[in-house]
């Protein structure tokens, strides 16, 4: 039976990207070595390193215009730290949209002083704040683009002064923005690009460099622009799957024509829960996700039901979050629109059988 993977990440990846990257487990470039056994330092893995770091920067519109791109390890979450000892002198300004926003906010209080401008934790994060003003005086301002637990996305992104960074995680590369209007982006892998174990980083020449204190090596993004992203052993089976997606995207025709079948995926599947009288959205509907869509059921007895009728259809990943609960459909870039179609028949079907 066919899976419709819905998961929020790890999640789907192209299966074209599956076929070519288990061949290269079992032989990477015609070498007779696996992608998992080559030295990180040969030419065949700089130059997947150096193709991923490229099509990162031309996917976004960044090639040749300031910006660098970098392949971590942490995750997002090293990213948190990782922001606030670079960049935090004094004082840094932050969007509290979720679980996420809050964890990096935590670890940037480690450094100095944290403006908490606006929050939309009183309605359990189902909305994204409006008619925030941004600081002048801070080092910098820090949002999170899209909220994968509440199903939340920034449409908007304010002008500022002061230097923009943003947690991309799990919208990278679905939408079309204007980038430029950032100085630095982080986003894990595991959403849009590739599996788990690698972050990628872009940030803009000229931001680092002004905050007083020593760094760590592995913690200094300078350490690791000055060494092309392979200051230590990267995650060279990540990067690579990564590079492949990237590739992907590119043939399809990049951001524009992705971000359209994203418009479609989302339009279907919240038509169905705005007309459905079995479900609810969860998030407020001028901030609704297009990569996460966050709904419950209005009657609880018909969870079992649900569950074995999405079960029946091949329906893997919609459990939503733990701390939310209710139902979670992940549509990230390499999610098929059939996915979605089979998800919203089978609640179609629920109403009917209701």
């Amino acid at each position: 039976m066919k899976k419709h993977n819905f998961s929020a990440g790890p999640c789907i990846l192209p299966q074209e990207v599956f076929q070519e990257a288990s061949q290269a487990v079992l032989d990477f470039n015609n070498s007779g070595l696996s992608i998992l056994e080559i030295s990180h330092r040969s030419k065949d893995f700089v130059n997947v390193m150096e193709e991923a770091r490229s099509l990162s920067l031309e996917l976004l519109g960044l090639k040749d215009k300031g910006y660098q791109a970098l392949f971590l390890q942490g995750g997002a979450s090293m990213e948190f730290l990782m922001v606030a000892y670079n960049l935090l002198e004094k004082k840094a300004a932050y969007l509290n949209t979720g679980t996420w926003a809050a964890k990096a906010l935590k670890e940037a209080k480690l450094f100095g002083e944290v403006d908490v401008i606006a929050s939309s934790e009183d309605k359990g994060f189902n909305y994204i704040p409006k008619n925030y003003k941004v600081p002048t005086d801070a080092d910098y301002f820090h949002c999170t683009s899209n909220n994968t637990i509440y199903g939340t996305q920034m449409k908007k992104f304010p002008t500022s002064s002061i230097p923009l960074v943003c947690d991309m995680s799990s919208d990278i590369f679905s939408r079309q923005l204007d980038f430029s209007k950032f100085d630095l982006i982080y986003a894990g892998a595991q959403k849009n690009m590739g599996p788990a174990g690698t972050t990628l980083v872009i940030i803009k020449d000229g931001l680092l460099g002004k905050v007083s204190r020593k760094i760590p090596s592995m913690l200094d993004y300078k350490q690791h622009l000055d060494k092309d992203s392979m200051f230590n052993t990267p995650s060279v089976f990540p990067v690579y799957v990564s590079m492949l997606t990237l590739r992907w995207l590119k043939a399809l025709g990049g951001i524009e024509v992705i971000e359209k079948e994203n418009q479609k995926k989302a339009t279907l599947l919240y038509s169905e829960i705005d007309i459905n009288p079995l479900f609810k959205g969860y998030t407020a509907q001028e901030d609704r996700s297009i990569m996460n869509a966050t709904f419950n059921l209005t009657n609880d007895s018909l969870k079992e039901e649900f569950d074995k009728m999405c079960k029946e259809a091949g329906i893997n990943g919609i459990n939503g979050h733990r701390s939310v609960g209710g139902y979670r459909a992940s549509m990230y870039n390499a999610l098929p629109l059939e996915s979605v179609e089979v998800l919203v028949d089978v609640m179609s079907d629920l109403e009917r059988k209701a």
